[in-house]
């Protein structure tokens, strides 16, 4: 699901293409063309990193990296409009994910299989700050990210924004008093889930329409992201029928 470009022209390269980069790593002090790429990169909203040479020397297993390396996919992303289309194709009201800022490939892994078999249209996920689908996040699908369709967008909280123009209802994951069985979830939905730490960010639940949360009983205070995102996908499913 991924691959490395190394070397500086190569990466430039990739950089004026339409090639998916997943994030830019850069040597230490590393100095002329370095900081062109950096640049562009930022333009383009690409993660950049910064790491000791020895370590990208064991990355590019021996490659002359030139103090740049790129981590690139080969998955195929879609747009938002591609996840809406597919719900008006199987005539179903829109059912989305979205995941603010997750970072664990196993945890996405883990909700590509469950969408895939709750009838998910897709999902949506940031640029920056967020884990993108990769090998390890195919292998944990279970074969479910060649099914399922998956979005990469600037900007998750205008992405909300237009979404609710669309007359989409979003719904944020969360602590707090509204049990998720409680609460009316037909009809055209996003539901967002966030991340494994910080949870979901403050202006991300601000544009949420509704907050619904999962009660906890035990000591443990939160459940995994893939499970919280999995309880919710089945009780959309149980309330459809």
């Amino acid at each position: 699901m991924s691959e490395i470009i190394i070397g500086r022209n190569a990466v430039l390269e990739a950089l004026k293409s339409n090639r998916e980069i997943e994030k830019i790593t850069l040597a230490k002090g590393a100095e002329g063309s370095v900081k062109q790429i950096a640049a562009k990169a930022r333009d383009k909203h690409i993660p950049v990193y910064y790491s000791e040479k020895k370590r990208m020397d064991k990355t590019a297993s021996g490659g002359v990296h030139q103090g740049v390396i790129a981590i690139v996919s080969d998955y195929k992303y879609c747009s938002v409009e591609d996840i809406l289309k597919r719900a008006a194709c199987r005539g179903e009201e829109p059912f989305i994910l979205i995941l603010d800022g997750l970072e664990d490939p196993h945890n996405l892994g883990a909700i590509m299989r469950t969408a895939e078999c709750a009838g998910v249209h897709g999902i949506i996920i940031p640029k920056r700050r967020s884990v993108s689908v990769t090998e390890t996040v195919a292998k944990t699908s279970a074969g479910a990210v060649e099914y399922m369709l998956c979005a990469k967008v600037t900007n998750i909280a205008g992405e909300i924004e237009k979404l609710k123009k669309k007359g989409i209802w979003i719904g944020a994951c969360d602590m707090g008093d509204n049990l998720y069985y409680e609460h009316d979830l037909t009809g055209p939905l996003g539901i967002v889930i966030g991340g494994e730490g910080a949870g979901i960010s403050r202006l991300v639940k601000e544009k949420c329409d509704f907050v619904v949360s999962i009660p906890m009983k035990g000591q443990i205070s939160s459940l995994n992201a893939s499970n919280a995102a999995s309880v919710l996908m089945y009780e959309v499913v149980r309330q459809r029928k």
